[in-house]
């Protein structure tokens, strides 16, 4: 037997325990961990698998990490509404009337020393949570802020009010907004040290190369424990080991462009000597089809520089709310946009999915709702909601056969709904879940083909759709690009149209898109739906 085929195989994992779940995870790690040469003994062997660093009892897919990372947004949001509310109160109780009828003067010094509170909280960073900070020392910066915010107030109070200044009201609003947020931050602390113990914050990386690069990263990663090494992948299988400490070979660089473990990286990490350019370029053109991050991985000089090295690997965990625009702060108000449309879309229109239920069951024999696995964030499998619109004996989860004009599958009914597409409304509740959004690329079916020839084949830059949440519309669909895909050509003018929008997203764009969506839809009868 080869050492190929020896190997642990991830897929064989899987199988046997039926799903990607933490079950089939840890059916994979045991014979990994096993492996590791010094694992000989019981207590070894235990202490490896609670050390990592392969530890599937604590993996979570790239969406569900990075809705943690967000945490930070979260934080900073209900700081503000707590200290705008303490503020409030406290203004209200320092006026003789209603606060509304306040003279200014009264109320802006609290206004003034909430805001200053606030801006120091967030240039400060005290919602980054760094690994390694006491809780102490955070609480005592958060007490500065406060300490500053009350300063503000009493200058402001004397500037605007003179000796009417109430500079007792201001020193009790300063102690209760300080309880409130050293109430607050002790929760935050906690949360995100259970997160950091669970591994929830931990980066997951794989590895492409069994070198020595590689053994020496892993190493440090086992003390480290900020960072989660979950396989190696490798051309020369027929020369590289099963493991390296622990961490198993998986494959060759191009089992990982299909690897079932790709919904749960972050990074890709190249571990080969960089002074083989030709080779770093191939490995960087044919890793860059999928929608992570490749890192090279350059030879250290000395244990300053491979320290070095780890930190901007592990860094991060949390989203940084300093920065006025990027990728996190957009993430996070595009959830907010969602879970507050959504919400509200999915009360108002419950009653017309009660009717729509009601006649699809009276149409045809079969159920209500139609469910596909379709490619989500970072290409995890998602199970999507629709309406049924085709006879059930004639279900197609895996959409072999796309659309035709007059499909024979399709239902009375069926036609009315997806001419209007009114069956894609239970997809309300895949966004409330968090597994898509009200706009972005459409989700496609997993092995959807385009003739005899699946899609994700066609176009070099497929992958790369899957870098955001998949959308119940989207750039594409207002744009003409809707409903089966027949040739390479279309495949592509839809891949290019979803690119474009991952490159341009804001909150107005998508405002745009979903104020367009009903009217643009109904009004093309050319689509095939």
């Amino acid at each position: 037997m080869t050492e190929a085929a020896r190997r642990p195989s991830f897929d064989t994992a899987v199988s046997t325990a039926g799903t990607l779940d933490v079950p089939g995870l840890q059916a994979l790690a045991g014979p990994a961990v096993s492996a590791r040469p010094e694992a000989g003994a019981e207590a070894g062997a235990e202490e490896s698998a609670r050390r990592g660093p392969f530890r599937p009892e604590v993996w979570l897919n790239a969406r569900q990490r990075h809705a943690s990372r967000l945490a930070a947004h979260y934080f900073r949001a209900l700081d503000s509404l707590a200290v705008v509310a303490v503020s409030l109160l406290c203004a209200g109780a320092a006026t003789s009337g209603p606060l509304i009828h306040a003279q200014v003067s009264q109320v802006l010094p609290f206004g003034m020393g909430a805001a200053a509170i606030l801006g120091m909280m967030r240039l400060l960073g005290r919602y980054r949570f760094s690994r390694g900070q006491k809780t102490a020392w955070h609480l005592a910066i958060v007490a500065a802020t406060v300490l500053a915010g009350a300063a503000t107030a009493l200058v402001s109070g004397w500037a605007l009010r003179g000796p009417a200044a109430q500079e007792s009201a201001y020193l009790v609003w300063a102690g209760l907004v300080l309880i409130t947020l050293h109430a607050l931050h002790i929760g935050w602390s906690d949360m995100v040290g259970r997160w950091r113990a669970a591994g929830t914050l931990t980066p997951n990386i794989v590895l492409v190369g069994a070198t020595q690069h590689a053994e020496t990263l892993i190493r440090e990663a086992l003390k480290r424990r900020d960072l989660n090494v979950l396989g190696i992948f490798d051309d020369r299988l027929a020369r590289s080991p099963r493991a390296i400490e622990g961490v198993p070979v998986l494959g060759t660089a191009a089992d990982l462009l299909t690897h079932k473990m790709t919904p749960f990286v972050d990074r890709i990490v190249l571990t080969i000597d960089p002074r083989a350019d030709a080779r770093v370029r191939q490995l960087n053109a044919a890793l860059g089809t999928l929608p992570h991050e490749v890192t090279l991985l350059v030879e250290p000089d000395g244990m300053a520089e491979t320290q070095s090295a780890l930190d901007r690997l592990a860094a991060a965990p949390l989203a940084d709310v300093r920065r006025p625009v990027d990728d996190d702060r957009r993430a996070f108000n595009k959830r907010v946009q969602d879970l507050v449309l959504g919400l509200a879309a999915l009360v108002l229109l419950a009653i017309p999915m009660a009717i729509l239920a009601l006649f699809i069951r009276l149409d045809s024999p079969g159920p209500i709702f139609f469910r596909q696995r379709r490619h989500g964030f970072n290409q995890e499998e998602i199970v999507v909601w629709k309406f049924r619109s085709m006879k059930a004996e004639s279900a197609d989860p895996t959409a072999s056969r796309q659309v035709t004009d007059n499909d024979d599958r399709i239902t009375r009914i069926g036609r009315f709904i997806r001419k209007t597409s009114l069956d894609e409304l239970p997809q309300l509740l895949n966004v409330i879940a968090g597994e898509m959004s009200l706009v972005g690329p459409r989700p496609h079916a997993i092995g959807m083909k385009t003739g005899h020839v699946e899609s994700a084949r066609l176009v070099a830059d497929y992958a790369h759709r899957h870098r955001i949440k998949p959308g119940m519309t989207g750039w594409a669909a207002v744009n003409g690009s809707r409903g089966p895909l027949h040739t390479a050509a279309d495949v592509r003018r839809r891949v290019q149209l979803d690119i474009d929008y991952i490159e341009r997203q804001s909150l107005w764009m998508d405002l745009w898109i979903m104020a367009i969506t009903v009217p643009v839809l109904l009004g093309d009868r050319a689509a095939i739906r």
